[in-house]
């Protein structure tokens, strides 16, 4: 072993003991422990997304118990595998020319994965199985043994069962099979892979069968989303976002990478390159077109910086070959500035306006100031919308206060469900959502004083609190779990 890969092993080793004092200290986003409550319930889908972020959550709690650190276990990790994976990735791809350093250094220095790496959302597995299967068609690209397609079957299904995005994956296989190695699809083993992948995913389908495809709709629904006069500023909204999510030395290589793998595939229909170029256009193209109707999420495009990563890698000239390290350094001190700021709040925005203190600060805060208006009100549970709300109420409450919730994110998981009857509660909601209740979840509403959400001595956000009984239409209230 070479001493600059020594020094990247290190570096890699101190990285991820970094990340895992992070997630053990920065406390959980609305999203982290709605995430949570899935592990509670586990089930072959959710309303959101397919179960794979559950099961690591409720593998990571059973592991290191019920804390943020148990949440987020898994997730430093997988960012410590997939370097390794985008490392031998490049290695096998460009051999010769120190790519493997190169993408690896560039992959970890995006946002994408710097924060990805400290926080656990359905994106933290996907990346992970995602560059599975990169690393998997790499070996194939590169000479390897026909089996490598029941590996990357397998990875593309795990991808699946984190995230409906990872559909991409088997139409990037099928594209790089078909432009760079027609052959194979004479062979058995490309069509075994897609059907293992298809077994894994299988549980996922028949539970979106079972409940009238809510999960698939809800996803695949999105494409047909249409605001065309407003296209210009979704794209910007793309582009920016990616420009700070990737930042941006990262970006203009990994743009560059993935330009040059296109022209090479149209080329030469380089087996590398090639798979490179399927693995990144397909996504693109999807997003590109949603951005002309609709916002596109900062995260979607995730999935295509391992393959960027390894594209940026190959690069030969020596003017993108002196941008890469500063380029490196760059996204490395933005994501350390990141995590000083999550492990302290400071310095943040005034007024609420920090967008990292409404995620993830106060919420202990509000749980007690929740409880404190349930006892003055002398109700017997309290409420909360929306779902994130309710599931920070629900991690923050000690197991003697009953926490309820209904709405569409709920009423499809196998929670408890709760028989509140004519029981009264306080309902939790930011002030922001107004005094209009659904009549058809909550009855005799009286308004009660507000509270407010506060952390670094500032306001973050202030709620309305009302005293409610649950409405007797036959819609479910569940009770959410505790710690």
């Amino acid at each position: 072993m070479s001493r600059p890969v020594k020094l990247a092993a290190s570096g890699l080793a101190a990285l991820t003991l970094i990340r895992l004092v992070v997630a053990s200290v920065v406390p959980l986003a609305p999203d982290e422990t709605y995430y949570w409550v899935w592990s509670r319930a586990l089930a072959a889908g959710y309303l959101d997304h397919p179960p794979m972020v559950a099961l690591w959550i409720r593998a990571g709690t059973t592991l290191a118990g019920a804390d943020a650190i148990g949440v987020r276990l898994l997730g430093p990790f997988a960012a410590a595998i997939g370097s390794l994976l985008v490392y031998d990735t490049a290695e096998r791809l460009f051999p010769g020319r120190s790519a493997g350093l190169i993408a690896a250094a560039l992959l970890n220095a995006t946002l994408v994965l710097g924060v990805g790496a400290v926080i656990m959302t359905p994106d933290t597995p996907l990346l992970l199985f995602w560059t599975a299967t990169l690393w998997a068609a790499a070996r194939l690209a590169s000479g390897g043994a026909p089996a490598w397609w029941l590996a990357a079957g397998a990875f593309s299904g795990l991808a699946l069962v984190s995230k409906y995005t990872g559909a991409f994956l088997p139409i990037g296989l099928g594209l790089f099979a078909a432009v760079a190695m027609p052959r194979a699809l004479r062979r058995p083993e490309p069509w075994l892979g897609a059907l293992i992948a298809g077994v894994l995913f299988l549980p996922v389908v028949l539970w979106n069968a079972q409940h009238d495809w809510v999960g698939l709709l809800r996803q695949g629904g999105r494409v047909a989303d249409w605001r065309p006069e407003r296209a210009v500023q979704f794209l910007a909204e793309l582009v920016g976002g990616q420009i700070g999510l990737a930042t941006p030395g990262v970006f203009v290589l990994f743009a560059v990478g993935i330009a040059v793998a296109i022209r090479n595939t149209v080329r030469s229909r380089d087996p590398a390159w090639t798979l490179l170029a399927a693995l990144s256009v397909p996504p693109i193209l999807v997003f590109v077109q949603h951005a002309v109707g609709d916002r596109v999420e900062g995260n979607w495009p995730a999935i295509i910086y391992p393959a960027a990563a390894v594209a940026a890698a190959g690069l030969v000239r020596p003017f993108w070959q002196r941008w890469t390290w500063p380029s490196c350094v760059l996204g490395f001190a933005i994501a350390a500035g990141l995590y000083a700021h999550a492990m302290t709040g400071w310095p943040a925005l005034p007024g609420g306006r920090d967008p990292a203190a409404r995620q993830l600060f106060g919420w202990d805060d509000l749980a007690a100031r929740a409880e404190t208006a349930r006892q003055a009100a002398h109700a017997d549970f309290i409420a909360a919308e929306p779902y994130g709300v309710a599931a920070e109420l629900a991690w923050a409450l000690p197991a003697g206060v009953d926490v309820l919730a209904t709405g569409s994110h709920w009423a499809l998981t196998t929670l408890p469900r709760a028989e509140p009857g004519d029981l009264f509660g306080v309902l939790i909601r930011p002030e922001r959502y107004g005094n209009a209740l659904n009549p058809g979840e909550w009855r005799d509403v009286t308004r009660l004083p507000d509270i407010v959400r506060t952390g670094g001595n500032m306001e973050i956000e202030r709620y309305a609190v009302f005293l409610v009984r649950a409405a007797d239409r036959g819609i479910p209230v569940l009770r959410l779990p505790h710690r």
